[in-house]
Order: C-alpha cells, then structure tokens, then sequence
C-alpha cells in the first residue's frame, strides 16, 4: 500500500532538509523531511491560499493538516495579537511543524499532533485555514467543512484551496451547503482559493 503524508506514522527514511521561502514578503527558513506534503518547497496551492488569508487576525486561528507549518506560521507571524492553534494527524511533521516555530522566532503558535479537530478541545476560532489532504478523500474532508462551522465564532472565516482538477468545485459545493455562503477568492496555477464566513455578528 503507498503511503500518503497522512500517515500518522510515516516509515520514510528520514531524508531533512532546509528551504527558505519567501511569503507574503517576508522570509521563512523551513526544516523538512520524506514522508511530508510538499517536502522540497511551499506547493503552489499552499502559497495561494497563504497569499490571501485576511491577516492580520485576533483571537484564535486554526492551521487544520498543517503539515510542517507553513500556514499557522504565517497567521502567527502576522497576528501578533492572535494565538494559532496548528494540528496535523502526521507526527513527523507535527514535530517539524513545532521546531520551524522555533527556528523563526514565532511563540504565538502550538503544534498538536491531531486527526482533524480531534486535540482541539472546545476553542471557537476567528480563523480557520487548510490546505486539506484530498486525495484522502471526501470521507475525510468533508467533516473538516461540516466542523468548522461550529468550531468558528459568529463572523469567523474558513480558507480552504484546492486542485481545480481534484474537486475544487465540489468542495466549493459543499462549503455552501453548510455555511450558506462561499467565495472565491483567488485563482492560479490550477487552484482555487475558497472562503466562507460563519453567520452572526
């Protein structure tokens, strides 16, 4: 069987590597490994979404599959008045995630090794942002939508990117079946960037 980066328990042989990348104009130094999403630079779709989140944010803000942080460590980096909860079901890179905080100075942001929101506890988020795994599948990804409506406070925002080509527009779909609202944010390099916002004041 292959495995995926959403592999709890990744058999990879080690393989790390540093990768500094610039985002939003400014520079990150990241620690990666085998056996992570998009080990050998930001991917295309990350980036998008990363380029459009409404930052900066308060309150609490959720990196959910954060892989090795690229995105709970931009919020947290922008949004010194926010605290980033930052989770991914995959140790190897929740352990990367916890050490490229550290390696870019970043105290506002906590890694929780988590499947889904399982490890979050009863926190209400301003923000919710993901790039999920969806070559898991909709059985995985569509409960993430349907959570992070109640998960989100009244007025809070869910991010989410996707492949074009791999179910965009049905998690576009989906989005507005349970929030009532999507938008398209942003488009390029075959993604699309969605967000929706949690009804109230």
């Amino acid at each position: 069987m292959t495995e995926h980066y959403y592999t709890a328990k990744p058999q990879a042989p080690h393989r790390p590597r540093e990768v500094a990348i610039e985002l939003r104009g400014r520079r990150y130094v990241f620690l990666t490994d085998a056996g992570v999403f998009s080990k050998g630079r930001v991917d295309p779709g990350t980036r998008l979404l990363i380029e459009h989140l409404p930052l900066p944010v308060t309150g609490w803000a959720l990196d959910l599959g954060c892989g090795y942080g690229a995105i709970g460590l931009v919020i947290a980096a922008e949004s010194p008045q926010a605290q980033v909860l930052m989770v991914d079901v995959n140790e190897r890179a929740v352990e990367l995630a916890r050490k490229n905080l550290a390696r870019n100075g970043v105290r506002n942001a906590q890694v929780l090794v988590s499947d889904g929101y399982a490890a979050v506890g009863d926190v209400r988020f301003a923000l919710i942002a993901s790039n999920p795994p969806i070559r898991a599948g909709k059985r995985v990804i569509y409960p993430w939508v349907d959570e992070a409506y109640a998960r989100l406070e009244p007025g809070g925002r869910l991010l989410m990117v996707a492949r074009t080509s791999q179910g965009a527009k049905s998690l576009a779909k989906k989005i507005a079946e349970v929030f009532g609202n999507v938008t398209e944010v942003a488009k390029g390099s075959g993604y699309r960037v969605m967000e929706a916002v949690r009804a109230g004041a």
